[in-house]
């Protein structure tokens, strides 16, 4: 089997046993998004989306973020985990969105980037799911399940987003790492895999 027809097989299989492929992270519209997956850096989505209420309802708009009192943002997401820098970063995305940007969350991987503290992660997510434009999203769960799999041969998240998009159909891309997340919470988790049952047992290089 080829890494292709074991990345379309994969593709396939996710789809049956999560037809509902959604971000965990709670937003209302693309710049919340943005900063929800920047405050998910070394955090779990499930503790973000305890902080991002208080956050989302006080400030609302990039220049709300622009003038706001770093301190503040701080108080507020100071569970999430490294504060200081992810309150600054923060302040300094909103600035630029503001600024050279109109107010509106670019729309390419490359202006994304440009933006403080957001990597190709960060920036692919936004395309994929607020642009609908192909994406691949290489978070801890793809690299992991797709080596374990054998979709990709590397950990560099550079090289496994590259070798992923020369295997899976682009208009499955976004949505396939969406269930890939899932698919390693439920199952394929770094420590314990459950393999016994797993539904990609018949593709998994591991399991085979």
């Amino acid at each position: 089997m080829t890494k292709k027809e074991r990345a379309l097989k994969c593709v396939e299989i996710l789809k049956t046993v999560y037809p509902d492929a959604v971000c965990s992270l709670d937003y209302e519209n693309p710049f919340e998004l943005l900063i929800a997956t920047r405050l998910s850096a070394q955090c779990t989505d499930a503790r973000v989306n305890l902080v991002t209420p208080e956050l989302f309802s006080k400030y609302r708009t990039p220049d709300d973020y622009a003038n706001a009192d770093v301190k503040d943002i701080e108080r507020i997401i100071h569970s999430c985990g490294f504060y200081h820098g992810k309150a600054r970063d923060i302040i300094a995305i909103a600035t630029k969105i503001r600024d050279e940007f109109g107010g509106r969350v670019p729309d390419t991987i490359e202006d994304l980037t440009s933006l403080q503290g957001v990597g190709r992660k960060t920036a692919n997510l936004i395309i994929g799911d607020v642009y609908k434009k192909p994406a691949v999203v290489t978070d801890t769960h793809l690299i992991r399940i797709s080596n374990r799999i054998g979709l990709v041969d590397t950990k560099d998240p550079f090289k496994v987003e590259t070798a992923l998009k020369k295997i899976l159909p682009p208009e499955e891309s976004n949505n396939f790492c969406h269930r890939i997340v899932l698919f390693g919470r439920d199952t394929c988790s770094a420590r314990s895999p459950k393999c016994d049952g797993c539904p990609l047992g018949e593709v998994c290089r591991k399991i085979m």
